[in-house]
């Protein structure tokens, strides 16, 4: 949930209202926030960086910092939390976004090579005419920008946004990626024209930016976009050129997004001009640009779409709980920043979704609005209509029954982690990596968490790793989620619990997993073969020794594998004496 710091008299300033910390409270968690802290700069700077750092420019001025949900980009600002609030609270209706024709008649033209692709392939842009900035306003529109390429722009990896003083550059814009040193312009802020790889090294140190160079660093080209006279408006995803930065006295202000998610730029476009159109001389208006993509295919951004959602009044009283009219209803609505009205039928609601409101994708997102402005403390408090008795979800309970008879049968449970390395569910274990049906993480943060584990068995393992100097013989078991690709799911993916025991003694001890086996399905009352009984059966398999491993088989099928641990395994996972090991699926016996 991100954070925003707020100056308190600009804020009350901008309500047109003073309120006390407790009044603001109030109004905050009516609206569904809260009012995460009364601070300072000086306050604020000293917890972070201790009593040492240097505060003689630090200020007093009171700063309320608001937690605001993940989905609403509105809020990031002071400009779309004082609209919210203010329509909240019936001051003032909803503003109505426009999009308007280009000065002059002719568009600003963004066009995209097609080695983009390679790196970056999406842009969108806008301009924003006539905008005034104030010191206050300024700082607003930067602090929008990175709170938002923090949040949905995920650390600038989905997008990234570049906004520059219009009348420092000419049109038509081209949107390119070069080789590093083909590259060259100044930099944001310095002095000296660098290329794109004298650029990578000179920010590795910064402070806030070396965090986003490893995004395209090690792409053969970088993306970058240039005005009709060569002139570089930014690399994107790391920093904008000197030439066109904003400052306090910039009339005109071009904005393009760049981005791995097409639908992501459009939110951030939408949101960003949505916000700051409020600052332009026609206010809430947005000039469009055409972007000629590398197909030829040409699209004008921002849409600034307003779409229109049909949702039951009966069904909203009876979700949230109340009893109010459909007028009443709609009322509640206009309030959240939706323009509702009353259809003929009396009952369904016609609910209009503005461009800053990306949040609402389902009618119970509109539901959960009725109840924020109803209010949450509101709502009467009632028992349930019909009485419901719970029960433990069948695969749960015979978990938790499994757990407590292994454990008494002499093993010690491990709690491991469902993240793992490919080496660890492939290359440790005798096996390649293609040929196992992982999900990978696609951003992993260490090498460590690459992938969801597909076994029990490498968790088990680093256990006895980490625990050598333990007493022999360690018996260690799990009974856990796997995680598997499975493309008929409806995610693409599927978990299976499964138990996984390891006996690690000076000899391999295949009969202590052998007889806990036997055990497990005693009490799972599964008899030694037969049509419905389990056997185990020869079976080859590169994680155990040759000859001395089995497939558990019940009912016909493969459950699972018994057996003891190749010695190229065990020297992986740095152990040194034999294991033997068990693992199958308990998912059949549910």
């Amino acid at each position: 949930m991100p954070t925003i710091g707020i100056k308190r008299d600009l804020l009350f300033e901008s309500l047109g209202q003073k309120y006390t910390d407790d009044e603001f409270q109030t109004l905050c968690f009516a609206f569904g926030l809260e009012l995460d802290e009364v601070t300072s700069e000086k306050q604020m700077l000293t917890k972070e960086q201790g009593d040492n750092v240097a505060l003689e420019n630090a200020s007093e001025e009171i700063i309320y910092r608001i937690d605001i949900p993940a989905n609403r980009y509105d809020l990031l600002c002071l400009e779309g939390l004082v609209s919210a609030l203010l329509v909240f609270q019936n001051k003032i209706k909803q503003p109505r976004f426009r999009v308007v024709d280009p000065v002059g008649g002719e568009p600003q033209v963004l066009t995209v090579t097609e080695s983009t692709g390679l790196v970056r392939p999406y842009v969108v842009a806008a301009v924003l005419r006539n905008i005034t900035f104030t010191a206050d306003s300024y700082n607003s529109f930067i602090d929008l920008q990175d709170k938002l390429h923090q949040n949905i722009c995920r650390k600038r990896t989905l997008a990234s946004i570049g906004t520059h003083d219009l009348d420092t550059i000419q049109g038509p814009f081209v949107y390119d990626a070069k080789a590093p040193a083909d590259i060259k312009f100044i930099p944001l802020n310095q002095k000296k024209e660098m290329n794109g790889a004298e650029l990578m090294e000179f920010y590795s140190t910064h402070a806030q930016l070396k965090q986003y160079l490893p995004i395209i660093r090690d792409s053969p080209v970088y993306p970058v976009i240039y005005d009709a006279n060569g002139v570089v408006l930014s690399l994107p995803p790391i920093i904008n050129g000197d030439h066109s930065k904003i400052t306090l006295n910039t009339k005109n202000v071009f904005i393009e997004i760049t981005a791995l998610d097409l639908t992501k730029a459009k939110i951030v476009l939408d949101t960003l001009v949505c916000m700051f159109s409020s600052h332009c001389q026609e206010q809430f208006t947005v000039e469009w640009c055409h972007v000629v993509g590398s197909d030829g295919q040409a699209a004008k951004y921002p849409n600034l779409g307003y779409r229109l959602e049909k949702v039951s009044a009966k069904k909203a009283n009876a979700y949230v709980g109340i009893s109010v009219s459909p007028e009443e209803t709609a009322q509640l609505l206009n309030k959240m920043y939706l323009n509702t009205t009353v259809l003929e039928d009396g009952d369904e609601l016609s609910v209009e979704i503005p461009p800053t409101r990306h949040d609402i994708i389902h009618a119970c997102d509109i539901y959960e609005d009725v109840a924020i402005a109803y209010g949450y403390n509101a709502i009467r408090k009632s028992l349930p209509a019909t009485t419901h008795i719970g029960r433990q979800y069948p695969l749960n309970k015979l978990t938790e029954q499994l757990r407590e008879q292994v454990a008494q049968a002499g093993f010690t449970e491990a709690l491991t982690f469902s993240l793992c390395s490919r080496d660890d569910i492939s290359t440790k274990l005798g096996k390649k990596i293609e040929s196992i049906n992982a999900v990978h993480i696609s951003n992993p943060k260490t090498l460590e968490f690459q992938v969801g584990r597909t076994t029990l068995i490498p968790g088990l393992l680093k256990t006895l790793s980490a625990n050598k100097k333990m007493p022999l013989p360690m018996k260690l078991f799990e009974i856990s989620d796997v995680i598997l690709a499975d493309e008929e799911a409806e995610v693409n993916a599927r978990n299976e619990r499964r138990i996984c025991a390891v006996n690690c003694n000076r000899n391999a001890g295949f009969e202590v997993v052998h007889g806990l086996l036997d055990r497990v399905m005693q009490l799972l009352e599964v008899p030694w073969k037969g049509d419905n009984g389990y056997c185990l059966e020869a079976t080859d398999d590169a994680t155990f020794f040759p000859g001395r491993c089995a497939a558990i088989m019940y009912r016909g099928a493969r459950i699972g594998t018994i057996g003891v641990l190749h010695p190229t395994v065990l020297h992986a996972f740095e152990l040194t004496n034999p294991c033997s090991l068990m693992e199958f699926t308990i998912e059949p016996f549910v």
